[in-house]
């Protein structure tokens, strides 16, 4: 097994510390960096891009941190770690002002945490640059190719957002997928931005 780049890595033990970090100190630290929607009164600026770092439970943050490796390492070694974190930052922020938006739709006042955005946001990268690699999802364990991967997951993320009532924020998991999509289209010069030269 290759060793993780630098980026990746450096992410997943800010996740991980964070996380322990979580379980240390008072709600209060949650409640000061979760992403509270705009009408509960609680949401700071910076609320934009913390949100990502912190995790509900043990589970959330092993399944982001499985994202992270299993598509960010390699995505990482094709672009080298700035782009890569622009990438992330990207999808992060694009998640959470879809998030925000639904929650101000919705009228809800409950926060979101997690790197999912931005993991979601890598997901739609892998199936965009290697479409046809098979890969084996852990849940359902059918191989596929990458560019049906992607697909499903979107599919499922929007029929679940509009059904709701699950506490997943789907709406921040697409909202990294367009931030993603949109981030690689502006590198290629494609629309809906200008071809660069």
């Amino acid at each position: 097994m290759p060793s993780l780049p630098s980026v990746t890595k450096a992410l997943i033990l800010i996740c991980v510390g964070v996380f322990s970090a979580q379980q240390l100190l008072p709600p209060a630290f949650d409640s000061l960096f979760a992403l509270w929607p705009l009408q509960s009164g609680n949401f700071l600026p910076w609320q934009l891009l913390s949100y990502a770092f912190l995790h509900g439970s043990l589970t959330h943050l092993f399944f982001n941190m499985l994202a992270l490796w299993m598509f960010g390492a390699e995505i990482e070694r094709l672009w080298g770690g700035k782009r890569f974190m622009q990438f992330l930052l990207a999808s992060a922020l694009a998640a959470a002002l879809v998030q925000l938006g639904w929650t101000w739709l919705i009228g809800s006042r409950y926060p979101t945490v997690g790197a999912s955005g931005a993991t979601f946001g890598l997901l739609l990268a892998f199936g965009m640059l290697f479409p046809n690699r098979m890969i084996v999802p852990l849940i359902p364990p059918i191989p596929m190719k990458a560019k049906y991967f992607v697909a499903l997951f979107g599919a499922l993320e929007l029929i679940f957002g509009v059904t709701g009532g699950s506490g997943i924020a789907h709406f921040a998991h697409l909202g990294g997928m367009l931030g993603g999509f949109l981030m690689i289209r502006y590198w290629r010069g494609q629309a809906p931005f200008a071809r660069r030269p």
